[in-house]
């Protein structure tokens, strides 16, 4: 078949087309399939008007046009819908039900239901979007807010079929009255790639290899502030020689609260903070820690969410120390679920990273459970396998 994807945003400098669209696209493609991501480029606009090549598949950047948010809308939308039927697909996918590429899918699914000629068109979702969801996280107008929810609720409404990327998604999905027939759980899951050699990576942040490390992989805004300084806090004051690597950096200067939270509470000699690194970074930034910590506060957002980055520690080899919410659990292996933290449990969370920082050996025996299991249960091309079979049966 010859595949569009409808891509939320550019593949650039954002991590999430990288994570999620671009190896489910190479999967597929692997199964035979022909795949083209029809992308608009307001993330990257140098690269718009322009089309690439990457890891095999081909990647169309529509040109974004004059105009605010408001004037951009349609014309960027009716691009996207051009391109993609210059494509000749046999089915589009969208990439969340929201922005230009939602309104580009609702022309193409309102054409189809006066009669044009229109592939099926299905509906990828891996956030709750409107109400409750990101609408909250964003600074977005009470005009945007309101058409996302729009979007969301009509989309999934009418898509031939919605892939969902957590259980608390594909209740929201089948609460809606979407049958159960048209709904298909697509988790985020890894793509094999080995362990990466991680003296060097130390040896560059000034960490001895036998200092012990902990890592914080994130954007910030899932969890409590307050919860994280209190917790490094906690950790130093029971293990003086512990560094913490974090890398990432949050939506609203997070990270800069942080490095003041470490000036006042006395662990800044501790602190190493790289910021966001380039993809091709990551995996030996990742894998040069002995453990992963991952706060994650119990609210709707994150229970919807299917954390990538939680994938990607756990596929870098290191164990993780995680709250107990969403979907966390279910990619654990069952030797970490001991060390599964109650939302909110800053002493526990802390006690049981002590207890693995101290013992060398048992880091590695549970990072290796830990990346076998990841590694055994969520591989793209065996979810890609799934999802053929889903698009046949509904195609």
């Amino acid at each position: 078949m010859k595949i569009v994807f409808l891509a939320p945003f550019g593949i650039r400098p954002k991590g999430t087309l990288l994570a999620r669209m671009l190896p489910l696209a190479v999967a597929l493609q692997g199964l035979g399939h022909t795949v083209t991501i029809i992308a608009p480029p307001y993330t990257n606009p140098e690269d718009a008007g322009t089309s690439e090549i990457v890891r095999g598949v081909r990647l169309v950047n529509v040109w974004l046009g004059p105009g605010g948010k408001v004037f951009s809308a349609i014309p960027i939308a009716w691009r996207m819908l051009h391109s993609t039927m210059a494509e000749k697909p046999d089915l589009i996918h969208l990439f969340k039900p929201k922005g230009y590429g939602g309104i580009a899918a609702m022309l193409l699914i309102s054409l189809k239901r006066i009669g044009l000629k229109i592939p099926p068109v299905f509906l990828d979702t891996d956030d709750l979007e409107g109400t409750g969801g990101m609408n909250e996280l964003h600074s977005y107008s009470s005009l945007e807010k309101q058409v996302y929810v729009f979007q969301e609720r009509w989309l999934t409404k009418l898509a031939t079929g919605i892939t969902v990327a957590s259980l608390a998604l594909q209740k929201f999905v089948a609460d809606m009255g979407v049958a159960s027939n048209k709904i298909f759980y697509l988790p985020n899951c890894v793509e094999h790639i080995p362990v990466a050699e991680t003296a060097t990576t130390r040896q560059k942040h000034g960490i001895s290899s036998t200092t012990p490390l902990l890592l914080l992989y994130t954007r910030f805004f899932e969890f409590d502030q307050q919860k994280l300084h209190i917790l490094f806090t906690t950790i130093k004051s029971k293990l003086p020689s512990v560094r913490f690597l974090v890398v990432g950096k949050g939506r609203h200067g997070e990270e800069l609260l942080l490095q003041e939270a470490s000036q006042k509470l006395g662990f800044a000699d501790a602190l190493i903070m790289t910021g966001w690194v380039e993809p091709e970074q990551l995996p030996e930034l990742l894998a040069c820690a002995d453990l992963a910590v991952y706060p994650f506060e119990d609210t709707l957002i994150n229970r919807a969410k299917c954390p990538a980055k939680l994938t990607e520690l756990l596929r870098s080899g290191i164990p993780v120390v995680a709250d107990m919410v969403g979907q966390i659990p279910g990619y654990l292996a069952p030797q970490l679920h001991a060390f599964l933290c109650t939302p909110g449990d800053t002493d526990l969370m802390a006690e049981n990273c002590v207890e693995l920082l101290i013992n060398r050996d048992k880091c590695l025996a549970l990072g290796q459970a830990g990346r076998d299991y990841i590694m055994a249960q969520f591989r793209w091309p065996d979810y890609a396998s799934k999802l053929d079979q889903f698009y046949k049966t509904l195609n």
